[in-house]
């Protein structure tokens, strides 16, 4: 029978999230019965069923934080992190374990599924790791170039950083945890690696293995700034009223808030057109203050119309010129960002175009990953989809492009 471990490295000092201990001590939810649990009590319960064997690497500093958790073996961390994790699967060597998978603490609330693909992955490769493909448009930056800061908009210049160049973001991902591999070839490949790695991937390739990418989930984000709490739990009030609904029956707990939005953009000289966060090639560009990229506006519409918190106009007005060509996505995070101040996740969303052309059936996709990555939500909570108006109407003439969005809002 195969035998699966994991190591769960706990040993970094996390002082970007604030609070007067390490973030993966730091209190998350809490147990039925009231006891707090903290961050890396929900990254252990989620191995739990996924593997046999499970070693906590902690900071020298973290014992008898550490001698609270139960049924794992404590090792203590190194100076770096791959010192560090070569601890961990140095004290599972001898105990007879094929695979290992190997997590950050912080990821406390990775879903079974991405543990579940990893797993499967390793059945036919010797390493496997979860991502997600990049999809907003990237940019090298810095101070200014010339020295000079007058055109800053903040008053703080010192600290501006301003746009360099572009880097194309074909073919990148955002790499994930667990990253699973053949325990004894990444133990090996530890062995013979000097000096610090971004992850074990990189170790595993500077020893010549090949990593198979699995799919990863926005839900596996990894607890990082303070706002990130907050946003862990909501994830959790909303797993947990899911797991207590009564099965067929309408959870009383949930406050559920529908929003609708529509936007329309009107054809102008250009060769491209922006939808849905996706760059489309086409004989016109739409025009509009900003990117004009017309479902983008409908679904932040929507979800500012869930929310009872007016619409794009009120909060990015086209009066003011530093919206003049702004990138949609602005809007979009802005909303959402909005949402789970207010406490609530987005449950799914459905946006609608409706044009003749361009095409968007090859590109939705596309468009909806790009949504799904702008919003910060898995994509199985995005659909986008298009339809025509039989050649009726402003649509029907070419002259310009509609959208239609509506938005579901949960807070448990």
């Amino acid at each position: 029978m195969t035998q699966i471990a994991a190591v769960i490295v706990a040993a970094g000092r996390g002082t970007r999230a604030g609070g007067p201990v390490p973030k993966q001590w730091h209190p998350l939810g809490a147990r039925a019965s009231g006891a707090r649990l903290r961050v890396i009590d929900h990254a252990i319960a989620a191995f739990r069923p996924h593997v046999a064997q499970i070693v906590v690497v902690h900071h020298p500093d973290d014992l008898a934080l550490a001698q609270t958790l139960e049924d794992v073996t404590l090792v203590s961390g190194g100076l770096t992190r791959a010192a560090s994790v070569r601890a961990g699967l140095e004290a599972l060597d001898g105990y007879g374990i094929d695979r290992v998978l190997i997590h950050d603490a912080a990821r406390a609330l990775v879903p079974a599924s991405v543990i579940r693909a990893v797993q499967d992955a390793l059945i036919s490769h010797k390493a496997a790791a979860p991502a997600l493909p990049v999809t907003d448009a990237l940019w090298r930056g810095g101070p200014a170039q010339d020295g000079s800061a007058q055109d800053s908009p903040v008053e703080d210049t010192a600290s501006a950083a301003y746009v360099h160049g572009t880097q194309d973001r074909s073919g990148l991902y955002r790499a994930q945890t667990p990253q699973g591999f053949s325990f004894d070839a990444i133990l090996a490949a530890h062995r013979g690696f000097d000096g610090d790695a971004a992850d074990d991937v990189e170790v595993a390739r500077a020893a010549g293995l090949k990593v198979c990418i699995t799919k990863g989930s926005e839900e596996n984000f990894k607890i990082t700034h303070p706002e990130d709490f907050a946003r862990a739990e909501t994830l959790l009030r909303l797993r947990q009223a899911e797991a207590t609904a009564p099965q067929g029956q309408e959870n009383t707990l949930m406050d559920i808030r529908l929003g609708n939005g529509y936007d329309v953009h009107r054809f102008g000289t250009g060769d491209h057109v922006w939808l849905c966060g996706v760059k489309i090639p086409h004989g016109r560009s739409l025009q509009g203050h900003s990117d004009a990229d017309v479902g983008m506006h409908a679904l932040t519409d929507a979800i500012y119309g869930a929310l009872a918190r007016g619409d794009i106009g009120q909060h990015f007005p086209p009066s003011d010129p530093q919206w003049k060509g702004a990138e949609s996505h602005i809007f979009l995070r802005h909303a959402i960002g909005l949402a789970r101040e207010m406490g609530y996740e987005l449950m799914n969303c459905d946006v609608t175009l409706v044009c003749e052309q361009p095409k968007v059936g090859p590109h939705a996709t596309s468009m909806r990953a790009a949504l799904a990555e702008i919003m910060g939500v898995d994509v199985e909570k995005v659909s986008v989809k298009a339809t025509t108006s039989e050649r009726l109407g402003f649509t029907g003439r070419e002259e310009g492009i509609a959208a239609l969005a509506t938005a579901a809002l949960i807070r448990p």
